[in-house]
């Protein structure tokens, strides 16, 4: 079998305004997760995100230029009508492990995740979320190689530093109403020739769901909260 790589994403670094919004939406988580080992460092995050592992061995071509369709989704699932974060969270975890390089490329794949991202922009965190995807680089070597990934969800759950915070001040959440939810599950991921493999993960989101309205997708955290 060929040797399976297990490359980084290098992002640009956020701007001003991109840092100002995150820095608001993680004071907010902090408040209410005050106690969360690792959510500190969420502003400064040493390590990119471990992206899927790929196949294929051989140097990375020039990445294309994307040019997104407006009115591209990919194979994104869209997200669910409900206003309970674990049920959102665990459809958005499905969503961010589930890809398929194909059929759509990467442009058409963060257009669909972008349908689940809150719409206030002092709690979006879309570099948190975006830096789950493959870079360019990447995303053509896994097209090349066919690999797709499907993703099975075991149980999603509210941290319990977060449910301890939430009971000894229940209005600190009341602010932004973004709650923190820890998923977990198994990606299963194929390649050309029969290659196929399997991992489980875990992951803490930032949902909110304001009181009569759909939850929405806030961001990642860097750190699993158990």
């Amino acid at each position: 079998m060929p040797k399976q790589q297990f490359p980084t994403d290098c992002e640009r670094p956020a701007n001003s305004s991109a840092v100002a919004r995150r820095a608001v939406m993680v004071g907010v988580i902090l408040a209410v997760l005050a106690g969360v080992a690792g959510l500190v460092g969420y502003l400064t995050r040493t390590e990119a995100p471990k992206p899927p592992p790929t196949s294929d061995s051989h140097s990375t071509p020039p990445a294309p230029h994307e040019t997104p369709d407006p009115g591209a989704r990919g194979t994104v699932a869209k997200p669910p009508h409900t206003d309970d974060p674990i049920v959102f969270a665990k459809a958005a975890t499905k969503a961010l492990w589930s890809y398929d390089t194909r059929h759509v490329s990467r442009a058409e794949h963060l257009s669909g995740l972008k349908e689940w991202m809150t719409d206030e922009k002092r709690y979006r965190d879309w570099k948190s979320v975006s830096g789950q995807v493959p870079g360019k680089a990447l995303w053509t070597r896994m097209h090349d190689n066919a690999q797709h990934a499907s993703a099975s969800i075991e149980e999603g759950h509210l941290p319990e530093a977060f449910k301890t915070a939430m009971a000894q001040d229940p209005g600190a959440i009341t602010q932004a109403y973004v709650y923190a939810v820890t998923v977990t599950g198994k990606q299963s991921i194929a390649w050309k020739h029969g290659g196929s493999g399997a991992e489980p993960r875990q992951v803490t989101l930032a949902v909110q769901c304001r009181p009569h309205h759909d939850c929405a997708l806030s961001g990642v955290l860097p750190e699993v909260a158990p």
